[in-house]
């Protein structure tokens, strides 16, 4: 059978379209509180910005007319431009019903109100009034387009006013941009009884008092409007001598690209909307009209305003890892054995301190660690500095081709090298995906490595939303491998022989394929085989023929592909022993686990690799083993309680759309609630157990 058939596969780019709808169902699902639904309004609208500033400029830049190589749907860019471009409306028109339909008359409901500025009593009109002209005003740059002053290069996502304008007296008219200020909130707090709160909308008032800008013209029209813009870095590494230097004048240039997406006011004259087509060059199918509040990301912001703490969700604290409870020396812990902590439920600041206590502890000598996404205030980069300044060796790799956050890493890139330690900066053709951390600490012994391997990044920010494992050992074996992968990054070193770790692009790939036509193999000859994956994205065509052809041997697979899953289930003859599943819920399915039966003595293993082209061919990517069996049943439990989900859970259909679980007759389980009430069940269990030994009874004949 031909398994590359195009109808066995889902386009790339409309299956994250798919995803994206997913999250926008739990924007319209009433059964979730409201300012959580917006929350999920805001994903939306930011997965959609980034979708344009990358996937779809990628298409833009490709010929359109000719298959690109690994589009096994064997669709032209053109074509894929076409079905995105339907597609997207269609998602748009959903944003803006569910904003305007439903969300904002229940924010109503609540007292929560959005004001047009002819709605103002006079107190919240006199504060407004005031507010523009001591604040808003002064901010303000009108640009006027003529002969002399062509049309403004406008950042990338700012919201802008086109205003029409007639001079007085004179039968002649004109042009002019705005940019609204982001410099301000967009959300305005107006002076409102006890019971209500009311907003105006920063844009609202500023249109309002368009006139002030524009002395002895007559306003004709004001419309807003916003454009996205090609933000996909290129840079030629081969040719590069000084990769920071290029990355930080690339990071300059991709406020100019070129527009890709321009959304505007369904109200905007013809004219209006016909000069801005023309001048960006754009067609009808990239242009967006919207009914309300261009951007919907301001939404999250707003969600975190209100004092309504009845409309969102009760937090969920991260939970103390308890292997780590009441110890002072997470090296003793580490030593005794190994560790697996489960984020965002346990908290992150176990990883925190294992690079905190390893700057301050004398008996360190170094630490080796890969960055690739890191917060604002990173603890763990003040950590490494304070580790620098203490006489630690110090070696970071800190990834500058992470997209959207290069800028960031190269602040911390110069802070690190100033303080003193090693930065290496990324590899030519590559990227540094992998999350490690290396600490050689010097023992009555010897020299002992300890080691955290990890799905996510080193980034307490994120860590508190995104679900993620942490692996904690100083086995050799593994300290030995770890060693070897940052010998062969940082120097000329070839890595061969690796104990524990596969590591991409060398081995990694064909550890996935060996462990998935083992499953097939067994299966053809009559054994028990099954594969469990949880991953975020599935595009890898050969790795998904290896797929369909272990669900043709009987392999039973059950996948969790939270994002792009381009294998198709259900197909009878080929796919029809594969399910896919998708869960979206309050926090981000981000961990990556597989699992093999291997006759009954399963083959675990996390990863920060998804099963994607440029995860196994281009990017440092490590997969390690879990092998102690108190840690591999944690996994498997895992594993199973989020295939067992019956609240959040989505299964794939033949059409490439998901469907939720029908919950008739099944319990209520809801996997990421399930998580954090277990991390909370342990540490109650540890602390009464600690309690129950401090009045620990002296018994007969001690």
């Amino acid at each position: 059978m031909d398994l590359s058939n195009p109808n066995f596969y889902f386009n790339r780019e409309l299956s994250w379209l798919e995803f994206n709808d997913r999250v926008l169902e739990e924007a319209q699902d009433k059964t979730n509180l409201l300012m959580e639904r917006l929350k999920f309004l805001a994903i939306t609208a930011s997965n959609l910005d980034e979708f344009f500033m990358v996937r779809v400029s990628n298409l833009w830049d490709q010929d359109g007319d000719f298959v690109s190589e690994g589009e096994p749907t064997a669709l032209t860019p053109l074509q894929q431009l076409r079905l995105i471009s339907v597609k997207t409306h269609e998602m748009v028109n959903r944003q803006y019903s569910c904003l305007n339909r439903s969300i904002l008359p229940a924010l109503e409901r609540e007292g929560v109100s959005f004001l047009e500025y002819s709605e103002l009593n006079d107190r919240q009109r006199d504060m407004a009034d005031r507010y523009f002209k001591s604040t808003i005003y002064p901010i303000l740059t009108p640009m006027a387009i003529d002969s002399s002053r062509p049309f403004p290069l406008l950042n990338n996502r700012t919201i802008n006013i086109i205003i029409e304008l007639s001079e007085r007296d004179k039968n002649s008219s004109s042009t002019a941009v705005l940019q609204i200020p982001t410099v301000v909130s967009r959300i305005i707090s107006l002076p409102s009884d006890s019971v209500k709160q009311q907003y105006i909308i920063l844009e609202d008032l500023i249109i309002q008092h368009i006139n002030a800008m524009f002395e002895g013209y007559e306003v004709q029209s004001a419309s807003l409007f916003r454009i996205t813009r090609n933000s996909d870095l290129s840079i030629d590494e081969e040719d590069t001598e000084d990769l920071l230097g290029e990355m930080e004048k690339s990071i300059k240039r991709r406020r100019w690209g070129a527009p890709v997406r321009l959304e505007l006011e369904k109200s905007m004259s013809r004219s209006s909307r016909e000069f801005l087509e023309e001048t960006l060059e754009l067609d009808a199918e990239d242009i967006y009209e919207v009914t309300g509040p261009l951007d919907l990301t301001v939404w999250m912001a707003f969600s975190g305003m209100l004092r309504n703490d009845n409309l969102r969700n009760a937090p969920l604290p991260p939970q103390p890892n308890v292997d780590f409870l009441g110890r002072d020396d997470l090296f003793d812990v580490i030593r005794e054995k190994d560790i697996l902590v489960h984020h965002p439920y346990e908290s992150f600041d176990c990883v925190v301190n294992f690079v905190r206590e390893a700057a301050s502890d004398p008996n360190v000598l170094a630490i080796k660690q890969t960055l690739y996404r890191v917060s604002g205030n990173s603890p763990i980069v003040n950590a490494l500095i304070q580790a620098a300044e203490n006489g630690k060796q110090v070696t970071v790799l800190v990834e500058l081709k992470a997209r959207f956050d290069e800028e960031n890493n190269i602040i911390w890139a110069k802070k690190l090298e100033k303080s003193g330690c090693h930065v290496v900066y990324g590899l030519m053709g590559l990227k540094i995906h992998c999350k490690i951390c290396l600490v050689v600490r010097r023992e009555d012994d010897g020299i002992r490595r300890y080691i955290h391997l990890g799905t996510g990044n080193y980034n307490d920010s994120t860590a508190k939303i995104y679900t993620d494992l942490g692996f904690f050992t100083c086995k050799e074996t593994f300290g030995s491998d770890v060693s070897k992968l940052f010998n062969t990054l940082t120097g000329f070193s070839t890595a061969s022989g690796w104990n524990k770790l596969a590591v991409a692009p060398l081995t990694l790939r064909d550890m996935f394929l060996k462990y998935i036509n083992q499953e097939t193999k067994n299966a053809n000859e009559g054994k028990d085989a099954c594969i469990l994956a949880k991953l975020n994205s599935l595009v890898d065509e050969e790795i998904i023929q290896a797929l369909y052809r272990a669900s043709m041997a009987g392999v039973r697979v059950r996948l969790i592909v939270r994002g792009v899953c381009c294998l198709k289930s259900g197909i009878e003859g080929v796919s029809d022993n594969i399910s896919v599943m998708s869960i979206v819920d309050r926090f981000l399915e981000h961990s990556r686990i597989y699992y093999f039966e291997n006759t009954g003595n399963p083959k675990l293993f996390l990863s920060s690799a998804d099963w994607m082209p440029r995860n196994l061919n281009r990017r440092v990517e490590v997969a390690f083993p879990i092998e102690d069996t108190n840690l591999k049943e944690q996994l498997v439990d895992i594993l199973e309680t989020s295939m067992s989900d019956t609240v959040k859970l989505r299964i794939q259909r033949l059409d490439g759309s998901y469907e939720r679980v029908d919950r008739r007759g099944k319990d209520h389980i809801q996997s990421q609630l399930r998580f954090y009430h277990q991390a909370v069940e342990r540490v109650r269990e540890y602390r009464e157990n600690a309690q129950s030994k401090v009045f620990e009874p002296i018994l007969h004949g001690e």
